[in-house]
């Protein structure tokens, strides 16, 4: 039911617009605009990780990761994302570039190993007009070894107006990609 209630939104957002509209950083609308085979890279590894007082990894989301997202169980999107020290944070997705594929950010910690991001990005029709706007919130949770994360999103979609034209949720998985 939640599904069909999710494309039952998309399709509602989808015909308010005269050319097809896609999204920069996270299309949930969309998910056949862009490759979900994953993509092979050098696997993350503890060598680039720097260790604390304590003896034990940084488990720190500062540092350059790969990212794969799912929305509402289907395949969501891969992206590379930095985690500034300074709280923010930028995506680069591989969605097509006309739609927008960078997008931005900020962070905090919120507790222990857990971070919370507050994410925005543009939205374009097929021309590559601007035809609204995206929030996507998400927590993460750092794995002890500092080298993965994973968290639960939920993005809303705005028309130009700011009315909401669909609430969605998902999940992201990352592995650090090491210097």
């Amino acid at each position: 039911m939640k599904t069909l209630l999710g494309l039952g939104a998309i399709t509602l957002t989808a015909a308010m617009y005269a050319a097809p509209a896609s999204a920069g950083c996270t299309d949930p609308r969309n998910p056949h605009a862009y490759s979900t085979t994953p993509h092979a890279f050098a696997p993350a590894s503890a060598a680039g990780m720097s260790e604390g007082n304590n003896g034990h990894a940084n488990r720190s989301i500062v540092g350059t990761w790969l990212v794969t997202y799912t929305t509402e169980g289907a395949p969501g999107g891969e992206a590379f994302i930095q985690w500034h020290s300074d709280g923010t944070e930028w995506e680069n997705i591989n969605f097509p570039i006309l739609g927008g594929n960078i997008c931005m950010g900020s962070w905090k910690e919120t507790e222990g190993n857990h971070v919370f991001r507050n994410h925005w990005g543009w939205l374009y029709d097929g021309s590559g007009n601007l035809a609204g706007y995206f929030n996507e919130t998400e927590t993460d949770e750092v794995s002890k070894d500092g080298n993965s994360y994973h968290g639960n999103n939920e993005t809303k979609i705005y028309d130009l107006g700011g009315a909401l034209q669909a609430d969605v949720t998902g999940t992201a998985s990352a592995k650090r990609i090491t210097p």
